[in-house]
C-alpha cells in the first residue's frame, strides 16, 4: 500500500568502501500498492545488518529505482543497477513478466536476482533465487484444502486472474491437476482481466450464476495489484459470502487488506507461507523491528517481505561463506544454505535455486489479519517444473557443479529446452 510508505527514490549513501545492492520494486503505478512496502522492507534489512557491522567489514549502500510497473523499463533499470551502479545483488519484481523482462538481463551481465513473490513455476534459472513459493508451495496445497472436508468439498471451481503469464501458468497447472483428481471440464470456469481492471459488475454476475449449480463452488484468484480492491467490492455488493462461494487469493497479504474495507472479505482465504499473525519470537522480533523502522505501528508485514528477509540472509550468508561478493562464487556457496523463516525453523535453498517453506491457508479478519485454518506438517520444497504437465514432469535443475543445468531431463538424460538458464 502507498499510504505509510517511506518515501525514498535515490540511493543511500554510507561512508567509506561499500557494497551495493539493488533494490528494483515498482514505487509507482499498478503495482505499487504491493511493491512499495517491499523498498521499504529491504531498506530495513539493509539498515539492520549495518548495524551489525555489514558484510566482508564493509557497509551495504541500497540503491532504489522505480521501474513504475512498466515491465520492459525493469530490464532497463537492471541493466543500470548492475552496470552503471555497480550493485552487486539485487532484491526485486513482484509480476512474472517483470521478472521475465529481466531474466536475460541478468544471464548476460551475470549477476543475481533474488525474487520475493509466489510465482508460476517453469523456470530456473541460474542467477535467479527463486524465494516466494512455487505452485506445490501454494496454489496446489490451497486446492487440496478447499477439496477437503474441512474446506468445504469443493466440486466448481473458478480459476480468476490477472491477463498475464503467472496466472496463465498457475490456471494452466491448475487445470490439469484438478483433471487429474476427477474434476471435469464444465465445472471449470476461466477468466482473465487486465492489470487494473475496475469494473466486476458482469463478471462476478457470471460467477455467481456458475456457483449457483447445486456444487459447492470456490474461486481461486490470482488478480494482482489494485485490482483487487473494486473485484471484493463487487462480491459483496452481489451478496456472495465466504460461506456461499469462498476466494482463495494468491497476491492478497496483510498490505493489500490495509488498503480495503475488510467486512465483505472476512471469511475468505489466502494462501502463502507466512502469515503476520504467526505466533513466534523471530516473527515478534521482526515485527517489532519493521514498525520502529517505518515509525509508524500500525504498519503491517506480509508473505513477500518475509521472502526477502529470507533471501536477504542467505546472500549475506553466502557472500561470507564465499568470503566475495562475486556472483558466480556467490552461486555455488549458497546451496545448501539455510536460514530462519519467521514461521518457526529454518528455509534451505535448494540446488533448484527454489527454497524450503510451510504452507499456510488462512482465513480473513475483521482486522485484516489471517487466522491459519490449515498448515503443512513441515516444510515443502520448491518443485520448479510441476509434475502435472506433459512437457515438464521430467525436468529437474540442480545449478551444483558439474550439472549446473535449469532443464535436464530425466527421461532423455539431456540438458536442454524451454528453460531460460
Amino acid at each position: 500500500m502507498i499510504a505509510g510508505s517511506i518515501a525514498f527514490t535515490g540511493s543511500v549513501r554510507a561512508e567509506g568502501d561499500t557494497i551495493k545492492i539493488g533494490v528494483l520494486h515498482s514505487l509507482s503505478g499498478t503495482m505499487a500498492i504491493s511493491e512499495t512496502t517491499l523498498k521499504d522492507a529491504m531498506l530495513m534489512l539493509i539498515e539492520e545488518q549495518n548495524k551489525k557491522g555489514g558484510v566482508l567489514g564493509k557497509k551495504l549502500e541500497a540503491v532504489v529505482v522505480d521501474p513504475a510497473s512498466d515491465w520492459p523499463l525493469f530490464a532497463e533499470k537492471a541493466r543500470d543497477l548492475i552496470s552503471k551502479d555497480k550493485v552487486s545483488a539485487v532484491f526485486g519484481c513482484w509480476t512474472s513478466v517483470s521478472r521475465k523482462s529481466v531474466l536475460p538481463v541478468f544471464a548476460e551481465l551475470d549477476n543475481l536476482l533474488f525474487y520475493p513473490v509466489q510465482y508460476e513455476g517453469e523456470e530456473s534459472q541460474r542467477n535467479v533465487f527463486y524465494t516466494g513459493a512455487a505452485p506445490n508451495q501454494q496454489a496446489i496445497p490451497a486446492v487440496d484444502y478447499l477439496m477437503s472436508e474441512d474446506g468445504g468439498s469443493v466440486k466448481r471451481w473458478v480459476l480468476a486472474g490477472t491477463d498475464y503469464v503467472y496466472p496463465q501458468t498457475t490456471n494452466k497447472i491448475l487445470q490439469a491437476y484438478l483433471k487429474s483428481k476427477g474434476v471435469a471440464d464444465e465445472d471449470i470456469m476461466v477468466n482473465y482481466t487486465p492489470f487494473g481492471h475496475s469494473d466486476w459488475q458482469t463478471i462476478v454476475s457470471d460467477i455467481k450464476k456458475f456457483g449457483s449449480a447445486g456444487k459447492k463452488t470456490a474461486v481461486v484468484s490470482t488478480i494482482n495489484g489494485d485490482a483487487n480492491v473494486p473485484f471484493y467490492k463487487e462480491l459483496a455488493n452481489q451478496g456472495i459470502k465466504a460461506e456461499d462461494i469462498p476466494v482463495v487469493a494468491f497476491s492478497v497479504g496483510e498490505e493489500e487488506l490495509a488498503g480495503l474495507d475488510t467486512a465483505p472479505l472476512v471469511g475468505h482465504l489466502t494462501a502463502w507461507n507466512y502469515f503476520q499473525s504467526v505466533e513466534t519470537p523471530g516473527n515478534a522480533e521482526f515485527i517489532k523491528t519493521w514498525r520502529a523502522f517505518a515509525k509508524n505501528d500500525k504498519r503491517v508485514t506480509n508473505d513477500p517481505m518475509e521472502a526477502h528477509y529470507i533471501g536477504f540472509n542467505m546472500w549475506v550468508k553466502a557472500v561470507e561463506k564465499a568470503g566475495t561478493t562475486d556472483p558466480d562464487a556467490v552461486i555455488d556457496a549458497i546451496v545448501g544454505v539455510s536460514v530462519p523463516n519467521l514461521s518457526g525453523g529454518y528455509s534451505t535453498m535448494m540446488p533448484n535455486h527454489h527454497i524450503t517453506k510451510p504452507v499456510l491457508i488462512g482465513e480473513i479478519q475483521a482486522d485484516g489479519q489471517m487466522e491459519t485454518v490449515w498448515q503443512t506438517s513441515g516444510l515443502v520444497t520448491g518443485d520448479e517444473w510441476s509434475d502435472y504437465l506433459p512437457e515438464s514432469k521430467n525436468l529437474i535443475a540442480d545449478w551444483r557443479k558439474p550439472m549446473s543445468c535449469g532443464n535436464f531431463n530425466v527421461a532423455t538424460g539431456k540438458c536442454g529446452g524451454q528453460s531460460t538458464n
